[in-house]
């Protein structure tokens, strides 16, 4: 929900979730069709019964409709950056989130970095004043939300050309969850895992391609500690690896759904 580390102009240290530590250059797989081509029909959603039924329990266990609803959610906590494994800082961060694609998140103390997305706009606001956001920023905001959890049952999971499957139990760290394979229209595979006990995401797993080392980029969040907020149940831990190193962490301490915002609150001040 927070979005993507970023780099302030400071360079201390990235923040906020679900972001790279090293320049990545990522790709959604597959090759748009050229200006002279015909765009391919769009197969039909594909989703097997076992499938839909744990998607149905996992929804239900979230919140159901207010899960599914919510139209923003304000959190506050503590953002964690790590570096090849290891701590490379921490800071305060305060966010909200509008789904789809809408967020306004700061971090810092004295003098906080305020970071603004709005579909494919995005800002950057601190002492200095404004600035557009890196192109990597807006990747990995991009990243992040389209695979975070309210995106992935609200919309992905409901495009035309999704193939949803059972794929039996596994473990996540030693528990035992239900697995769900998704392919999505783009052809990237996510795997989703369900506590087996109450059917609460306890992880995501998706590929992307990274073009600069022509290989893929393993992507997994971790999701824990779950809290209900105004009927939602929200993980106050989420922890992400990239290529099985741990880059990113946020832990929450106040979550709050549906508040009301200030006109404009997602653009900058002009």
């Amino acid at each position: 929900m927070e979005g993507a580390f970023s780099v302030g102009k400071n360079k201390k240290v990235m923040l906020g979730i679900l972001a790279c530590t090293c320049l990545v250059s990522i790709v959604w797989a597959g090759t748009p069709p050229s200006a002279q081509q015909k765009p391919a029909p769009s197969l039909p959603s594909r989703i097997s019964p076992k499938a839909q039924e744990l998607l149905n329990h996992a929804i239900q266990a979230l919140g159901g409709p207010a899960f599914l609803n919510f139209k923003n959610v304000y959190t506050t906590g503590r953002a964690y950056a790590f570096s090849y494994g290891q701590m490379a800082g921490l800071e305060p961060f305060k966010s909200t989130y509008e789904p789809p694609d809408k967020r306004r998140f700061s971090y810092g103390k004295s003098k906080p970095v305020i970071l603004i997305n709005n579909g494919d706009k995005a800002w950057e606001l601190d002492q200095y004043g404004r600035t557009s956001q890196l192109p990597k920023q807006v990747q990995a905001w991009k990243i992040a939300n389209r695979f975070g959890l309210d995106n992935l049952f609200r919309t992905l999971i409901k495009q035309k050309g999704v193939l949803i499957l059972d794929h039996g139990v596994d473990f996540v760290a030693n528990r035992p969850a239900y697995v769900i394979e998704i392919f999505d229209a783009q052809n990237d595979r996510i795997q989703l895992y369900l506590r087996h006990s109450n059917y609460l995401p306890l992880r995501v797993t998706y590929r992307l391609q990274n073009t600069r080392e022509d290989d893929w980029d393993e992507y997994v969040d971790d999701y824990s500690d779950y809290q209900q907020f105004d009927g939602i149940m929200t993980p106050m831990s989420v922890v992400r690896t990239l290529n099985g190193e741990r880059i990113g962490a946020i832990y929450r301490n106040n979550v709050r759904y549906n508040q009301d915002v200030p006109a404009n609150y997602f653009e900058p001040p002009r």
